[in-house]
């Protein structure tokens, strides 16, 4: 008599047995003696940290479930025809695989399969879990006609668990038009534009995971950069790359990458506007090529007692042969003295003297060779050029004549000019221009793939400076031109794109929302059509009846309105965030502080007690929380030098929410809302 075994505990068996797996696979490399395999201390060194970084990617995460899906194939020819999808790949003590990493080739029809191309699946299973135990499964049978295409209950519950902590990966919920860019090639960079909740961020994060699978040697020689708008942001996504086992993508701000000196000011926009302007990079080419001097003396070359003349006219043509060119500042003066030195040595040749490369490297040391040099091609500082063009006016004007008006060159002198390069009170916007100028000097190092986020804020000059940081290699750019918050926003893809110097770049759109209710992002869109005429509203999969609300309170009451929003906020599972105008964060602090309620600053991490995090509109782009609850629409659009940037400032605030919004306001609502 036989018994049949309860598919779900099967399940948690084969869960149970690949943990045990990749904790014997962890033991293995934790295990390994590397005394008698290496040849030396260096050689040791690097092996050692290699194995200390394995033993990490094969740590278990309690919380995080080891594999999501199974796959059954009908006809395939692989080893077995089911197949485990996960995070990582894990296989038992002969090698066999117990679970599939979800970047491998066999696990794309997870992502893929459809009833019309069930591309060789007969079923499709996906695994719910709580709290790292799996709890429930649900099958799809891909070749049965009589069974209906339907949404998954499974995935849907998973896009709306609760955030609590820093973003997590969508590797179980990743859709087909995600999946199609998330597994396009290393070569060819890509422009995913995406409204709010389309998973841009995520889909761009899980690209570099699929990237460094599938060409891991390559971007383990060249790196990649993963680039976010604000610290807050970098903190919020950091957990994701390392829940799928990627340890060695590095992170940081456009302002970490151009950091040659110490910002301690800040301009005003319009300032801030023409220094970002991408006609910047022709005044400091000008102003880094103008220290270069034709000769007017021959060059008198002394050895031994021999004396060789380079004369006038020849250095010339090597001066102006090196302008021709074009190459870097720095690279054309380290060539130079080689270009003398050759020329001496013809003539010693001319004279019956045989020198070698020896005698030519010794004549490009000669002290009147190296003085003519630094003479007619001195070295430049990018720091001190560039506070020479903020500082003095006539030199500014001789370089930017022709590119700039006289009043935009009176907007980049400073009133009061700095005395020396640490002195000066620089802005993030002068520590690109000196970024330029260095990479006009000396080439920028150039990684093998780089992933910007948050891309639509970046001026012409940071895109260049962002570009400058992947001329060999590709990059990821993410972002939604509706949220562009700066008044240098960029109005087209195309306009970044070439900026960056990738034209060529293929710009993907995604319009499926996944995250944000579809009657909150309905309501978010009432302004598109007055911020971004011509830009797609998102199309929400999501129905959540009620999750808007909005409120009118009078102006004595509106502080203690917005803490019983909260309070009532708190009452739900998940994470809270509270948004308001820049200018309301103190006095909604101390309200919260009367009312006993302990709240978070944007980046910090949630957790089951503190679930409340108070978020200046101005940092709340990129974010998400489960419940927002927005101060006074109006103040976040007046905070802003315009109504169009307001307008897009207040859509990022509307758009956070995953669950549920309440709009608390005693100003009336702008009128782009007010029609709702």
């Amino acid at each position: 008599m036989s018994t049949s075994v309860d598919p779900l505990a099967r399940e948690r068996a084969h869960l149970a047995d690949s943990r045990a797996a990749l904790r014997a696979m962890r033991e293995d490399v934790e295990a390994l003696d590397i005394k008698d395999v290496t040849a030396n201390w260096v050689n040791s060194l690097v092996l050692g940290r290699q194995i200390e970084e394995r033993i990490k990617a094969l740590a278990d995460l309690s919380h995080t479930p080891l594999f999501f899906g199974r796959l059954d194939y009908l006809h395939t020819t692989q080893e077995g025809q089911r197949f485990y999808i996960g995070r990582r790949h894990v296989h038992d003590a002969d090698g066999d695989p117990m679970v599939i990493d979800w970047r491998a080739p066999v696990s794309q029809p997870f992502y893929r399969a459809s009833k019309k191309d069930p591309q060789d699946v007969g079923l499709r299973r996906r695994f719910g879990y709580t709290g790292g135990e799996l709890t429930a499964y649900e099958d799809e049978h891909l070749s049965d006609p009589a069974e209906q295409e339907r949404t998954s209950r499974l995935l849907q519950a998973e896009i709306e668990r609760p955030r609590v902590g820093p973003m997590r990966d969508i590797v179980a919920t990743i859709q087909p038009e995600q999946d199609e860019i998330v597994r396009s090639g290393l070569g060819g960079t890509v422009c995913v534009q995406g409204g709010p909740g389309t998973g841009k961020t995520a889909v761009g994060l899980h690209r570099v995971a699929y990237l460094l699978y599938a060409h891991r040697e390559r971007l383990a020689r060249t790196g990649t950069l993963v680039i976010g708008p604000n610290r807050s942001f970098l903190h919020y996504i950091e957990q994701v790359l390392p829940a799928l086992g990627e340890l060695e993508v590095q992170q940081a701000t456009v302002d970490d990458l151009v950091a040659h000196v110490e910002v301690r000011g800040a301009d005003e926009a319009a300032t801030a506007t023409v220094k970002g302007d991408a006609r910047m990079a022709e005044v400091l080419r000008r102003a880094v090529r103008s220290h270069v001097t034709l000769p007017t003396e021959p060059l008198m070359v002394v050895r031994g007692s021999r004396r060789w003349r380079v004369p006038a006219y020849e250095l010339e043509e090597m001066v102006r042969e090196l302008l021709d060119r074009d190459i870097r500042y720095g690279a054309a003066r380290d060539a130079l003295p080689q270009r003398i030195a050759h020329a001496v040595l013809v003539r010693m040749e001319q004279a019956g003297e045989a020198p070698d490369d020896r005698v030519q490297d010794a004549v490009a040391r000669n002290t009147a060779v190296k003085a003519a040099v630094k003479a007619l091609w001195p070295p430049v500082d990018p720091a001190r050029l560039v506070l020479r063009l903020l500082s003095d006016a006539g030199f500014l004007a001789e370089h930017a004549a022709g590119i700039l008006t006289e009043d935009e060159q009176k907007l980049l002198l400073w009133a009061k000019p700095a005395r020396s390069v640490k002195s000066a009170k620089w802005s993030a916007a002068d520590a690109v221009l000196i970024d330029e100028a260095k990479d006009l000097v000396e080439r920028t190092h150039s990684l093998g793939h780089v992933v910007l986020d948050e891309a639509q804020d970046l001026s012409p000059m940071q895109y260049r400076a962002v570009g400058r940081r992947c001329t060999t290699g590709s990059a990821t750019i993410l972002g939604d031109l509706a949220q562009g918050t700066t008044p240098w926003a960029t109005g087209s893809w195309a306009q970044a794109l070439t900026h960056l110097g990738k034209p060529e770049a293929v710009v993907e759109e995604l319009t499926a929302g996944f995250r944000v209710p579809r009657e909150v992002i309905a309501y978010a869109s009432l302004l598109l059509p007055h911020m971004s005429p011509g830009l797609a509203a998102v199309e929400s999969v999501r129905e959540n009846p009620g999750s808007l609300s909005i409120r009118h309170r009078e102006p004595v009451d509106l502080d203690a309105g917005v803490v019983a929003a909260c309070v009532e906020s708190l009452e739900h599972e998940g994470s809270i965030g509270l948004i308001a105008a820049d200018a309301r964060i103190e006095p909604l602090a101390e309200a919260l502080a009367a009312a006993g309620l302990a709240c978070l600053s944007p980046g910090e991490e949630t957790t089951a007690e503190s679930r409340l995090t108070l978020v200046p509109a101005s940092l709340a782009k990129g974010l998400e929380y489960d419940y927002v609850v927005l101060d006074d629409p109006a103040a976040v659009v007046d905070g802003e030098p315009d109504e169009r940037t307001g307008l897009r400032r207040l859509y990022v605030a509307l758009t956070r929410a995953v669950s549920g919004l309440t709009v608390v306001h005693s100003s009336p609502l702008p009128a782009q809302l007010a029609a709702a």
